[in-house]
């Protein structure tokens, strides 16, 4: 699985993409739109942000998954919403908006996992790599 080093680096390349041509590169990867993640640190306090992936939309919630390319452990954004939920999403290079975020419950995530796995193949794979259940989560407007 990717290292800590290997994920924070490709974070950063993705923003250095998105910096010197915000019109061109960084804003959809295999397929899926690319947004950015601020969650606030469990442990820190600080704003920590992350680019990630959305496979799918379920109406006006945007969804990500913690698959941290199938590794055992959960990602540390996860960890973050889940201690804190409400977040910073910004989308095309536009302004953070804020948003709660909701670990989606078996039935929803089964239905949305179902969808997911259809479009994008490779979280099935992620999904196959670890024992842990990949969790989804949907991002919304704050207040809505």
């Amino acid at each position: 699985m990717p290292a800590d080093l290997v994920m924070k680096a490709m974070n950063v390349v993705h923003r250095a993409l998105i910096r010197v041509a915000p019109r061109r590169f960084g804003h959809e990867a295999l397929g899926m739109p690319v947004l950015e993640l601020t969650t606030t640190g469990r442990l820190s306090g600080r704003p920590r942000s992350v680019m990630l992936t959305s496979p799918v939309r379920d109406g006006d919630a945007i969804v990500v998954v913690a698959s941290r390319g199938g590794d055992d452990r959960h990602p540390d954004w996860l960890l973050n919403l889940r201690a804190e939920p409400n977040v910073e999403v910004a989308l095309r290079n536009g302004p953070r908006r804020p948003m709660t975020a909701h670990v989606a419950g078996a039935a929803e995530r089964e239905r949305l996992w179902k969808e997911i796995t259809a479009l994008h193949p490779r979280y099935a794979a992620y999904q196959r790599r670890t024992s842990r259940e990949i969790p989804v989560v949907l991002l919304r407007l704050a207040g809505s």
